[in-house]
């Protein structure tokens, strides 16, 4: 754990900031179709210290819902929202309570794989429940995540975290993974809808998987699954983006390691040993020199 890191709730006088962080796909499974439609997944998911940031504060009366999104990248304005969506949903029969403004800042840019509209989503319902003492239980928000999208349900929980079913199904791993990690942000927008669309299913892939990275589970080396490297929707994404897989070639000819993908891209990330990090500097300016897309150095967080 890194204590520098800020809270997620700070208090800001009538106002509540909350922040949402991303989160890395340390391991993707695909275990098959659902009989819903749906895939059915095991991923091993890790907060980072990269966040969207939501502010809670007073309405006029009789206004209602508001939602503002500002920052560096695009988001859905109203109630295409699912920062929108939770707030209605978790204040259902509440009307003296909806007369709220909401500012959400967009850091985080959609349609990378890093689960920044589901963090939005957990964060909404865990800053509302905290903002009005509404009283709900982790259960009771986990229940409201589920109607909202397959991811939300982790960010109420973790920091890391082992996700199955449709992504709603939370055991969380106890055994701290501090780490740090290069992502690169390669300004491509790629849909998970699609990707799940055009994914073909490898049983034996799955089994053979599954059988390892469980076992590297009981024996808490989270370390090792991120060695692996395993994210079985990353051919079908990259086969759709030959762009990123190019990238994804330049970046391992670097020499800094096996770069993994997060959840369907695009967002590709190169777990950095702590006794590396004083060659990191040296690497992130080989990288800017070398590829054409943001680089950042994130780290896990506690909470």
């Amino acid at each position: 754990m890194v204590t520098s890191d800020p809270n997620q709730f700070e208090a800001v006088d009538r106002c509540l900031l909350v922040r949402a962080p991303a989160k890395l796909n340390i391991s993707l499974l695909i275990a098959g179709k659902r009989e819903d439609g749906f895939h059915e997944i095991e991923t091993v998911m890790a907060k980072i210290n990269y966040f969207d940031e939501i502010l809670i504060e007073p309405g006029p009366p009789n206004s209602g819902i508001a939602l503002e999104c500002r920052g560096p990248h695009w988001a859905p304005p109203g109630p295409d929202n699912l920062v929108y969506q939770a707030a209605t949903l978790i204040l259902a029969g509440q009307e003296e309570k909806r007369n709220l403004r909401l500012t959400l800042t967009k850091n985080i840019p959609a349609g990378t794989g890093l689960g920044s509209a589901s963090s939005d989503a957990a964060a909404t319902l865990m800053g509302l429940n905290r903002h009005f003492h509404l009283g709900h239980t982790t259960d009771n928000l986990s229940s409201m995540a589920a109607q909202l999208g397959s991811d939300v349900a982790f960010f109420l929980h973790g920091p890391l975290s082992v996700c199955r079913g449709r992504g709603e199904d939370i055991e969380r791993i106890d055994k701290a993974f501090p780490f740090s990690a290069l992502v690169i942000l390669p300004g491509i927008n790629i849909s998970t809808k699609r990707v799940y669309t055009h994914y073909v299913h490898d049983q034996a892939l799955f089994e053979r998987s599954r059988l390892q990275i469980n076992a590297r589970i009981k024996e808490n080396r989270i370390d090792l699954i991120a060695k692996m490297c395993t994210n079985m929707l990353s051919e079908t994404c990259f086969r759709l983006e030959r762009g990123l897989a190019e990238l994804k070639d330049k970046i391992e000819s670097l020499g800094i390691g096996p770069v993994c993908l997060s959840g369907s891209g695009s967002a590709l990330y190169c777990i950095v040993e702590r006794s590396d990090l004083p060659q990191l500097t040296k690497v992130t300016e080989s990288l800017a020199q070398n590829v054409a897309c943001s680089i950042m150095m994130v780290h896990n967080i506690g909470w």
